[in-house]
């Protein structure tokens, strides 16, 4: 028995989504700027924290 997403699900899902994204964009754009800090997106919220080909976990 073969289930199809229902569309309207998927749209709402898709909308929380995007306004979770929204909001993390916003605390970022509003939080105090870093003096002398990496450059790029938060390691934190991308989990990258490699810098010049060295992966490092702190």
């Amino acid at each position: 028995m073969d289930k199809k997403p229902d569309p309207k699900i998927a749209e709402q899902a898709l909308a929380e989504a995007q306004a979770r994204r929204a909001e993390i964009d916003q605390k970022q754009k509003d939080a105090p700027k870093e003096i002398n800090g990496k450059k790029g997106p938060d390691p934190a919220r991308y989990g990258d924290w490699e810098n010049k080909g060295i992966a490092s976990d702190f």
